[in-house]
């Protein structure tokens, strides 16, 4: 028996990774800022309130900075890994 995915047209299955690439996509996103959200409050906002002070507000903005500057750094090597992995076979 034949999975569905097996009677699509070449176009139909490029289509199809299109999509499943931007849900990736999306959901590594969502997860990003779920987890610099989590971490940065937590170590910026010791008392919560109805808003933050200015020193919390500098906290949190040097803290996601720094998270996606990491982020950042740690995605750009992990490309260049499996780039020169790839190139290697």
């Amino acid at each position: 028996m034949e999975s569905a995915v097996g009677n699509l047209s070449p176009s139909q299955k490029d289509e199809l990774m299109d999509q499943v690439k931007q849900q990736i996509a999306i959901a590594n996103a969502q997860e990003l800022l779920t987890d610099m959200t989590k971490k940065c409050f937590n170590k910026c906002v010791v008392k919560p309130g109805s808003s933050l002070d200015s020193s919390e507000q500098k906290c949190v903005a040097m803290c996601m900075d720094r998270f996606m500057d990491s982020w950042n750094l740690v995605s750009r090597t992990y490309g260049k890994r499996i780039e020169s992995e790839h190139n290697r076979q």
